[in-house]
């Protein structure tokens, strides 16, 4: 099954936690360099893809992520520093939009095990914020620096609350517990090459998998992070994305520049 983002390339996609034929994909015009982004809901139908609704912004958007407790509630991230928060039971949008960070906003992801109305967003200006989406405040509950160069993603751990980890352009990955400190608690050098993606295996608390612009996907036990247990090769480009599965420890799932899903 098929659908095309019209005049749009695809940044982001995400299920519904609470409907599991519908998407929500996060768009840019031009490969992101320039021109607005679309958020574009999407049912996926036995009759073929049913587009729901779009909504425009004057950026393009990187990442999309569904809130935990609200149905109806999705968060972008996009390229003027800003997180919009949509109602995608309303015509038009977006509801809120927070913007504290200076360059662009590359992800976010919404909170699956503390208070579940917390997200972060992770940017090219290197830091890492913490939102409270229905807190009615404008600006952010925390900003998380140390990394040295632009920050890829951050991603909660499924398992360990208030526990994140992000990666970045300086070939760090870096896990942070936002109930103890504002700085990283560990950092792991990931062999010299810039790291684009990261994920955390459902089955296990301590396994970190990682894609680089090496082409390698690794995975990293964070009791003893000194070497990945796995390197993964077939790509012959840069991993753009990844995500371990939800139903099978042993399974994930990347996309690459070399325009192959793996």
């Amino acid at each position: 099954m098929e659908f095309r983002t019209t005049a749009r390339h695809g940044y982001g996609v995400k299920f519904s936690p609470y409907f599991p034929h519908r998407l929500a994909i996060s768009t840019s015009q031009h490969f992101g360099i320039a021109g607005c982004g679309t958020l574009f809901l999407v049912d996926f139908l036995p009759s073929g893809p049913q587009l729901l609704r779009t909504y425009d912004w004057n950026d393009g958007l990187f990442d999309v992520t569904w809130a935990e407790n609200n149905e109806n509630i999705a968060v972008t991230a996009s390229g003027d520093g800003g997180i919009q928060i949509w109602d995608v039971a309303q015509q038009r949008g977006p509801i809120m939009d927070y913007k504290e960070h200076t360059q662009e906003v590359h992800s976010v992801d919404w909170s699956q095990t503390r208070s579940e109305h917390l997200v972060l967003s992770a940017s090219w200006d290197k830091t890492i914020k913490l939102w409270d989406i229905f807190q009615g405040q404008r600006y952010s509950l925390a900003t998380f620096c140390g990394h040295e160069q632009r920050v890829y993603s951050a991603i909660w751990s499924p398992h360990i609350p208030g526990c994140f980890a992000s990666v970045s352009g300086d070939c760090t990955i870096r896990v942070w517990d936002t109930r103890k400190s504002y700085m990283a608690q560990l950092v792991i050098p990931a062999l010299k090459s810039e790291v684009l993606s990261c994920d955390w295996c459902k089955y296990d608390q301590y396994l970190l998998i990682t894609g680089s612009v090496d082409c390698g996907i690794r995975g990293w036990d964070l009791r003893k992070p000194r070497s990945p247990v796995f390197d993964l090769r077939g790509h012959n480009y840069a991993i753009r994305r990844l995500k371990c599965s939800p139903f099978q420890g042993n399974i994930i799932a990347s996309a690459s520049y070399d325009f192959t899903v793996r």
